[in-house]
């Protein structure tokens, strides 16, 4: 049996009951830290160019992240000439500190500091591995041996940062699988090479807690950071980092209960591009922040902008369903989430606190439209269209007419097996409730002291109709229950101005009337739209009259 769960063993958490972490609360973003030009371009099929390179990192500065991993140029000669382009041609702003990863190796870590010398601010990102399945199946060292590799990597790395002194460096440590590594000795290998930086309030160092695999889930990670908080050295001058991945699905939620639990900074990727099931998705974390009222202190207005360039860059594709990003994130099919949906939009005031149910935020906010919120399959209700018709064209439709013009759209989404777009839902309820034969409306007038003066049209011959009675409808109705033979009674009658700025009304219409008829004891049902609502009145009880004709009431 190749699916066998006995071949696991579970994961062991820490023993630590005086943990404070789940009592806290994020109310300050952490400092971030891109890593999608070195961990999230290791990752691709086809690593990006240069081009593409610089591309994606105009991006991250556009966005506002201030700390940018740009690769690892000691083994990579695209990530050095990279590097050394976005230098020499000044493409990092004063207040942008690049960094860049090595191994703790003397050849690697003096061809970091070749790439970003003349950096007027910058980072060197040492590692190594230290769990026990790198130490004894990899590199089949003991701990001392582990320790003493991190010592001297450290070591390296602040004895060549004297050779070029017109950088401010910071340096950041690694111990790689930290989540896999026993807590206590990740807080001895980290606290030996603190040792040598000796950081201070001039130089503060970062202590770097990659979950280089997520192998259990984020309460234990919680725990292991909090312990590294607790007792490690220096720590009023050190940023602790968490680097998290997504093999469990839950890499954001580790970086924030991480961040809850002491961490100061959080590294990731736009959209979560990385190794294997990818890095932990600053996007998502950012607006999770952000939907708390947190400053994720990021610029994340123009998703689209971001997706696209994204994309290009990784030749990536972006899940529709993906957080906060994705197509349809803020797209509702079912009929009592639409119904939902525009019942709070309507009641929305721009005062006060954004509370709309089955929208967590504004999509406004990340450049996204309204139109995008609701579209119309077989799973949709009476809302959906509705919502569609009054957002993308200002037509209120009222709740009978709604009731009316369902069964329409569910018949025509079955026989479309899909979606329907705005247009074709704009089309459908005019075509079902604005019939054009067999009675067309020619002339129409009213005056306080003659009364109604219209001229309809059937087959060729014209009608004239004339009369008073309590306003203009009644006596139209009257007077074509005359010509027809037919009982007609007004059940209901709703009007409203469209608003002239409605660039899908139509620049003509500045009314709109429905109307509901009795016809022969059976409903029928009108809509029209004019430039007065004398004009739209008299089309709606057109159209009701024709919708009974057709229908043989």
């Amino acid at each position: 049996m190749s699916f066998d769960h006995n071949k696991y063993r579970p994961y062991h958490p820490i023993n630590k009951t005086d943990r404070q972490w789940p009592n806290n609360q994020i109310t300050q973003t952490p400092k971030w830290c891109a890593v999608d030009l070195r961990d999230g371009n290791q990752a691709l099929m086809e690593p990006m160019n240069v081009a593409q390179k610089v591309a994606l990192f105009k991006l991250l500065v556009k966005c506002g992240f201030k700390e940018i991993e740009v690769g690892f140029p000691a083994a990579s000669q695209p990530d050095f000439d990279f590097v050394r382009k976005i230098i020499e041609e000044d493409m990092v702003p004063d207040d942008v500190s690049i960094q860049a990863l090595t191994q703790a190796r003397e050849p690697l870590i003096e061809r970091t500091y070749e790439a970003l010398a003349g950096a007027k601010t910058a980072v060197v990102h040492v590692y190594n591995s230290t769990s026990p399945v790198q130490r004894n199946q990899v590199f089949g060292l003991d701990k001392a041996g582990i320790k003493a590799i991190a010592v001297e990597g450290a070591t390296l790395v602040k004895t060549i940062s004297a050779r070029y002194p017109a950088t401010h460096w910071n340096f950041e440590y690694s111990p790689e699988s930290f989540s896999a590594t026993e807590p206590e000795f990740a807080l001895e290998v980290c606290n030996a090479v603190l040792d040598v930086w000796q950081p201070n309030a001039s130089q503060r160092a970062i202590i770097n807690l990659p979950a280089t695999v997520e192998c259990t889930s984020p309460n234990v990670y919680a725990d292991q950071v909090e312990y590294i908080h607790e007792k490690i050295n220096f720590r009023e001058f050190i940023d602790i980092s968490v680097h998290t991945h997504n093999d469990r699905g839950c890499a954001v939620a580790a970086a924030e209960l991480a961040v809850m639990a002491g961490a100061d900074r959080v590294e990731g990727t736009l959209l979560g591009n990385g190794e294997r099931t990818g890095n932990m998705d600053i996007v998502t974390m950012a607006m999770n922040l952000y939907t708390q009222g947190v400053d994720p202190e990021l610029t994340l207005e123009n998703m689209d902008e971001i997706i696209r360039t994204v994309k290009e860059c990784t030749q990536l594709p972006v899940h529709p369903r993906h957080p906060w990003a994705g197509e349809l994130v803020f797209t509702a099919f079912s009929g009592s989430h639409q119904d939902a949906i525009n019942k709070c939009l309507q009641q929305r005031t721009d005062d006060t606190p954004w509370d709309v149910a089955y929208l967590p935020i504004d999509p406004l906010d990340l450049g996204r439209s309204y139109q995008e919120i609701i579209r119309v399959n077989s799973q949709s209700g009476k809302g959906g269209a509705a919502f569609v018709l009054q957002n993308e064209y200002g037509l209120h439709m009222p709740r009978w007419m709604q009731l009316a013009f369902s069964p329409i759209v569910q018949k025509a989404t079955e026989n479309h097996q899909g979606a329907l777009d705005s247009q074709t839902i704009y089309d459908l309820f005019f075509d079902s409730f604005t019939p054009i034969a067999p009675w067309q409306l020619e002339h129409y007038g009213w005056g306080d002291q003659d009364g109604l003066n219209a001229t309809i049209l059937a087959e060729g011959t014209a009608h004239t109709l004339q009369g008073k009675s309590d306003g203009p409808l009644h006596a139209f109705v009257s007077q074509m229950s005359a010509i027809t033979g037919d009982s007609i009674e007004i059940q209901d009658y709703e009007e409203h101005a469209i608003r002239k700025d409605n660039p899908q009304a139509g620049s003509d219409a500045h009314a709109a009337t429905y109307v509901s008829l009795k016809v022969n004891g059976q409903n029928a049902f009108g809509a029209a739209t004019a430039t007065d609502t004398l004009g739209a009145a008299l089309h709606a009880c057109v159209a009701a009259i024709n919708m009974a004709a057709r229908n043989n009431l």
